[in-house]
């Protein structure tokens, strides 16, 4: 059975240090209202990256496949929480942005749904807990 583990050392001052399987290391902070100093992501805006990071990855490889080259290409996570403890996200809003004068709109726009339907597993794990919103945007310059 495949997974994943890390290790997470507290450093000082609601400082965390986190490491990936692969040795890479991050920081997790909070900021001065919880004793913290914001050196670090927080672990709320961490989940919202890793949401983006694996649904990009999986997009990118698929347009590799597909042969489609993308001049520039970001994600936009927002996530709503509830009011109260513990707060969680209850919606979440992800929305990519496509930037170039000849894309192919119908590659990317697959990519995204084959990322959405089948590959993201951060994407499904979201789905369990909070509703999400999806937006495709094509800018040219």
């Amino acid at each position: 059975m495949a997974g994943h583990k890390t290790t997470t050392v507290y450093k000082g001052k609601m400082q965390f240090e986190t490491d990936s399987p692969t040795g890479y290391k991050t920081y997790m902070n909070t900021g001065p209202d919880n004793g913290g100093d914001n050196e670090g992501m927080g672990p709320k805006a961490l989940m919202l990256s890793s949401l983006a990071g694996c649904t990009g990855l999986d997009i990118i490889h698929v347009l590799k496949k597909m042969r489609v080259e993308i001049p520039h290409f970001e994600m936009v996570v927002e996530g709503v929480l509830t009011e109260e403890h513990p707060k969680t996200y209850h919606t979440v809003t992800l929305d990519y942005h496509f930037y170039g004068e000849h894309l192919d709109q119908e590659k990317i726009k697959k990519a995204v749904k084959l990322s959405e339907e089948k590959y993201c597993g951060v994407m499904e794990m979201f789905r369990q807990f909070c509703e999400l919103k999806i937006g495709v945007h094509f800018i040219t310059k």
